[in-house]
């Protein structure tokens, strides 16, 4: 795998300007040092989204997303690190030479490159013919007028024609260089075979007389084309799509997921439908927030992508009970994936298209709101009608509904379809359960991820359950400090340039203890520490003494009880031991999303010192102007809470002695933990109730 040189990373995070790159999607507006705006990952109406420009981060106080520049635009625009930083460099003209690269690598990377360039060429040639082009004039424009598309629409998808013939685009592109094997392997230009499937030499293009739609990837780089003909008797397929090549994977792609990005993450909705004229119309209508699967089946791929912006999706369907019909293991895919999916039914005739253009925009929405519904519930009501007065189908209804029950990965929301299952078929719960358990439990021994459920508690009269009992399959797991990350995101924390040991989460020294439960006021403390340490790490307390050198050696003997505060402070010991400082600006670009996070809570003040203080002379001391009391009054306050905590502990212990000796050693200890306790309650100024033991 090729890799980004370290010294083109520094320079890329160097002049990434954290100010310019958000403000490239949304807008900014000071109050106080920071920058703010509503957040474009989520849907609000005032601004939490807060950006950082000296200490170069971004921070939501509403959804919680964080990070530096680079964090910024993979989540902005659902991209690896590697293409957020080639991303990055583009944008402030800087050269990436990647490292590592075989001939053979570079010689695919040309490859593929050479596809991308002829793909985005042929892009131009066909808007070119639409616009300028008389066949494109008359018949491709119109076409797309006649459709109720606008001129913004158009461009915003990039529209194009090809015109009837046989080799326009085949003579245009060797006219102006391009080489004919890369117009063959994205599949522009077809090559003609005899009937034993030799190379007879002749080329013609794929696409003719058609209204071409290029799709576009996530990064808006054109990977391929689907046509629609326009001849009314056309023997060919209505819709012809390009085929599979190097750079154009059709399950892995959704059409207009480009343009409908950002709607869907601010929006926290994703609308799912079939066709390119679907997409366009929505989109031109206000809602922009929708993909379409284009004609094909729904993939794992497509879902996956769709995951990366949402967990919601609607499904739209026309009201072609067959299409329908065909629809529903799609459905159930999506479920199985962990989204929340529910359905829109328009009335028989009608697709998205045609019903947004015929009721207008403000009524089509309301009917999306109005005629929503969970698939599960959609999924019940539909098979429940097409078996209500036979035993046998309604019995086979009940198990193909119980099927999709079992792709939801939440044992909540298992039950909950259950309940609703047993009430609208009228079949008593126990008995629904029953059969859930036999169709659960075999795809439990495969993926381990769908568990049974028991029965619900008898009622005093001793009646059936009601379901309330219900307990999904107890499974143990291994005792963990810190949230294990998955695969892809080890490997991008690798990429940051975490260490094994950080995805392990053992770095800290972790202990048994630490897994019982931390008090609040315990977490506070440590949190309070690693504040000062990440903020005012370099700053100087005394001459050669910074705040770094000074608290970590305060808390050379301290074990601290919150995971990602000890993970934290280990960190910051490995950056003052490589003779950096544990500064926000380094740790924000950490591996680990939770530590990214965090750096970036304490890093950020989500309220300003009101300017009426200064109006008023009121005089406010800065946190900078009074560190050595702040670091003395953090450390003090942590040990007082340790020592109470042990304490408490020593105390229980008391009271359940083994034998004499053992109870001598506690009085002892308590007798000193509760003279520590004073001491630090002197040093703080604090009065402490007295004990009772």
């Amino acid at each position: 795998m090729a890799l980004i040189p370290k010294e083109t990373v520094d320079q890329i995070l160097h002049y990434a300007d954290i100010v310019e790159v958000v403000g490239d999607y949304v807008s900014l507006k000071k109050k106080g040092q920071n920058m703010w705006a509503c957040c474009p990952f989520h849907h609000e109406k005032s601004p939490s989204f807060s950006v950082a420009p000296s200490k170069g981060f971004f921070k939501c106080f509403g959804c919680g997303k964080s990070g530096d520049a680079v964090r910024f635009i993979m989540e902005i625009d659902g991209i690896s690190y590697p293409e957020a930083l080639k991303h990055l460099a583009k944008k402030y003209g800087i050269d990436i030479k990647e490292e590592e690269k075989t001939p053979e690598q570079q010689l695919a990377q040309n490859e593929k490159d050479s596809q991308f360039i002829v793909s985005n060429w042929a892009k131009d040639h066909f808007r070119h013919l639409l616009e300028h082009d008389d066949e494109g004039q008359s018949v491709g424009w119109s076409y797309l007028r006649q459709r109720g598309l606008n001129q913004t629409t158009i461009a915003t998808f990039e529209l194009g024609y090809s015109l009837d013939q046989w080799d326009n685009l085949l003579k245009s592109a060797t006219a102006a260089g391009y080489e004919q094997k890369y117009l063959e392997k994205t599949g522009l230009v077809i090559v003609k075979e005899d009937d034993n499937g030799r190379d007879t030499g002749r080329r013609y293009d794929r696409f003719r007389g058609r209204v071409m739609f290029p799709i576009h990837n996530v990064s808006g780089r054109v990977i391929g084309f689907g046509a629609r003909t326009l001849k009314p008797h056309d023997k060919t397929a209505k819709y012809l799509n390009s085929p599979e090549s190097e750079i154009y994977h059709k399950s892995d792609v959704l059409y207009g997921l480009y343009q409908a990005r950002q709607a869907v993450r601010s929006e926290e909705q994703c609308y799912l439908v079939e066709g390119y004229l679907d997409v366009l119309s929505l989109h031109q209508g206000g809602v922009k927030n929708v993909v379409s699967t284009s004609g094909t089946s729904l993939t794992d791929g497509q879902i996956r992508l769709v995951k990366r912006y949402t967990d919601n999706v609607t499904v739209l369907y026309d009201g072609d009970a067959a299409g329908i019909r065909a629809s529903l293991r799609g459905i159930d895919m999506l479920l199985e994936g962990g989204l929340n999916v529910r359905v829109v039914l328009f009335p028989d005739g009608d697709d998205p298209d045609s019903y947004i253009r015929k009721v207008g925009d403000q009524r089509f929405k309301d009917y999306l709101e109005t005629a929503s519904q969970d698939f599960i519930q959609f999924k019940t009501e539909l098979v429940s009608r097409e078996a209500a007065h036979d035993p046998v189908k309604k019995a086979e209804a009940i198990r193909e509904v119980l099927q999709s029950i079992a792709k939801v990965p939440d044992p909540i929301k298992r039950q909950v379809f259950l309940q609703q299952t047993s009430q609208t078929f009228g079949i008593d719960e126990q008995v629904i359960i029953s059969e859930y358990n036999k169709l659960a439990r075999p795809s439990a021994g495969k993926s381990g991820s769908t568990g049974s459920f028991s029965g619900g508690t008898s009622s005093p009269s001793g009646g059936g359950g009601s379901g309330a009992g219900f307990q999904p399959e107890t499974r143990t797991q291994p005792a963990r400090t810190s949230r294990q990350l998955s695969p892809e995101e080890e490997a991008e924390a690798l990429m940051y340039g975490a260490s094994p040991e950080d995805l392990a989460g053992g770095s800290s020294g972790a202990t048994e203890e630490e897994l019982e439960p931390v008090p609040d006021v315990l977490e506070r403390c440590e949190r309070e520490v690693v504040r000062l340490l990440l903020l005012y790490s370099a700053q100087p307390l005394a001459p050669e003494v910074s705040v770094a050198q000074y608290l970590l050696e305060q808390l050379d003997d301290t074990t601290f009880k919150t995971s990602i505060y000890a993970d934290m402070l280990h960190l910051c010991r490995e950056e003052l031991n490589q003779g950096r400082w544990p500064e926000v600006r380094t740790l924000i670009q950490h591996g680990r999303a939770d530590i990214r996070s965090v750096v970036a809570e304490l890093a950020t003040e989500k309220y300003e010192l009101s300017p009426n203080w200064t109006t008023h002379q009121i005089y406010v001391p800065r946190e900078l102007d009074v560190l050595q009391p702040a670091c003395d009054n953090a450390i003090l306050r942590l040990n007082k809470v340790n020592v109470e905590r042990e304490l408490a502990v020593r105390l229980e212990a008391l009271r359940h002695p083994t034998d004499e000796a053992e109870m001598m050693e506690n009085l002892q200890t308590i007798h000193l933990l509760k003279q520590m306790d004073n001491q630090l309650a002197n040093m703080l100024g604090t009065v402490i109730p007295r004990l009772n033991g």
